[in-house]
């Protein structure tokens, strides 16, 4: 691999150029990958934040939701002069700003079987930070279709969770939850509120383990699932073993192409 850095690219990632761990080939790794985001809200926002920080050379950033003020609690791609303007140029815009060596492609569709393989092919890891579960299970086996690394995030009022995916290199997301649950019964965070600092948390450490994917450094969450309980601050490391019987992701799956669920939870997280 040819290095090529320019004297302020130099100053820019020093702290990462004198780690052992990533030094100037890993930076360079950095700014040759594509990652993509789903959402641009709690999770995509400090997600994709720190992955521009890090260099990440190409951030593809989907959301079709414009900012409104009950975002800017935890959101922090966005601020109060984007309110009512699309979440998605929003944060290429604020992405591109903190980092001008980077390349933000912002995509202000809803994500749906009929475009998901085309817009996340090229990418090489998936970052899902979606507030519904239709669009998670949607995301889910789109990565499995096309093998394409996937880190899974979510929060809940003070709780939250993530995974790491690699698909039929362990259990994928339909491995821990089957199905969808039905409309109704689990309560939005427009329902049932969310801790804003928690996004950070999360999304923090789903942009950690891209890194580590991207520069081969460490171990992933695969087949574990990490839950972080933030009122008493402790953190659980939970074993998730691949389902035999998965609908996308065994030898008996029945899921061969992509399926549209009823999305039943409209505000982002």
């Amino acid at each position: 691999m040819s290095l090529s850095f320019t004297e302020e690219q130099i100053e820019r990632y020093s702290r990462h150029i004198i780690l052992p761990e990533v030094g100037g080939k890993g930076q360079q790794k950095l700014l040759n990958a594509k990652v993509f985001l789903v959402g641009a809200g709690g999770l995509g926002s400090p997600a994709a934040f720190y992955l521009a920080a890090a260099g990440v050379g190409k951030i593809g950033i989907a959301d079709g939701d414009c900012v409104d003020y009950s975002n800017l609690q935890r959101q922090i791609l966005h601020s109060t002069k984007d309110v009512g303007r699309s979440k998605a140029i929003s944060a290429k815009e604020t992405l591109e700003a903190l980092n001008p060596d980077i390349e933000v492609i912002p995509y202000t569709e809803r994500l749906t079987s009929g475009n998901i393989l085309d817009i996340i092919k090229d990418y090489d890891v998936i970052l899902d930070g979606a507030d519904n579960f239709p669009t998670r299970y949607l995301v889910n086996d789109a990565c499995v279709f096309l093998r394409k690394p996937l880190s899974h995030g979510s929060i809940f009022r003070f709780e939250g969770q993530v995974t790491t995916i690699l698909p039929f290199d362990g259990p994928c997301y339909r491995c821990l939850y089957e199905e969808p649950p039905p409309p109704g019964l689990v309560p939005s965070c427009k329902e049932a509120g969310v801790l804003g600092i928690l996004a950070g948390v999360i999304g923090t450490l789903q942009a950690t383990e891209a890194i580590k994917l991207i520069l081969g450094k460490g171990q992933l969450l695969k087949g574990k699932l990490l839950i972080y309980d933030s009122l008493n601050m402790e953190f659980k490391k939970v074993n998730v073993r691949k389902n035999p019987n998965c609908p996308v992701c065994s030898d008996k799956a029945t899921i061969k192409e992509l399926i549209d669920y009823e999305e039943f939870c409209q505000i982002n997280t």
